[in-house]
Order: structure tokens, then sequence, then C-alpha cells
């Protein structure tokens, strides 16, 4: 008979755990950390490829590194499937790092940028403006949550 209610009591403080009752929390609470970790990761992402948008010396560097950056914000789009308002506005993130990969495949190379070839700089701003507004939409869609 111990056994049994030492069982239940272990099943029923891991679904407090789980639902976020054990700390005090309720599930909002749970569901407010993970558009946290959402925030974070987004403006994580949204920095990054800013950075490496003003600073490009090697196009296909940057292409890769804006791939990589869109497989994050698809890992973050499968976790708000349930989100529909979230999910949309990351879709629209990862709309803006698909621009921009496109956009640095046109242009010049490496060694032409070495050389002094210039980058438009108009063009540039475009990019990053997209990608920050971007993530500027996904934070607010997580804080009116």
């Amino acid at each position: 008979m111990q056994r049994i209610i030492s069982s239940s009591a272990l099943v029923f403080a891991g679904a407090l755990l789980l639902s976020g009752c054990a700390t005090g929390g309720t599930g909002a609470s749970a569901s407010a950390d993970s558009c946290e970790v959402v925030r974070v990761e987004v403006r994580d992402i949204s920095n990054g490829a800013q950075n490496s948008i003003l600073t490009v010396s090697d196009p296909a560097e940057l292409e890769a590194y804006l791939d990589r950056l869109s497989e994050r914000v698809d890992a973050l789009d499968e976790q708000a499937a349930d989100d529909s308002a979230l999910a949309t506005a990351l879709d629209g993130l990862q709309e803006k790092l698909d621009d921009a990969s496109d956009w640095a495949e046109t242009l010049p190379t490496a060694a032409e940028i070495e050389a002094g070839t210039e980058i438009d700089a108009d063009a540039q701003s475009q990019q990053t403006a997209d990608i920050q507004a971007a993530a500027v939409k996904v934070t607010e869609v997580c804080t009116a949550e």
C-alpha cells in the first residue's frame, strides 16, 4: 500500500512540475517562459544576421550563415505550431532571412570585395532593417500573450 501511495505522489508531483504549479506558477507562466525563450533566440538570430550582413567579407560564408539561422527559426516555428500568431510572425522572420540569403547570392565575390568592390549600402541597410522589423514583430506577438 505504501508503494502505491509513493508512486502516486511521484506521478502527481511530476504533473505539477510540468504544469508550473510546483514553483508557484500557473500554466500562463510556463507559456511566458516559453515566449521568453523564443524572444531571446529571435534576438540572437536577428543580431547575428544583421552583424553578418553589415560586416560581410565573403558572400558565400554569409549565405551559409543565414541558412543556419533560418534552420534555427524553423526549429522555433515547429515549437510554436500551436500558437498561430507566433508561427506567422516567425514565418515573417524566416522570409526575411531567406530574402537576405538571396541578396547575398548577388554580392560580389570575396576576392572582388577584397579588391575594393563596394557593396550597395542602401541594399545592405534594407536587409538589416527588414530582419529587425520581423524580429520586433515576433517580440510584439510574444509580449501580447
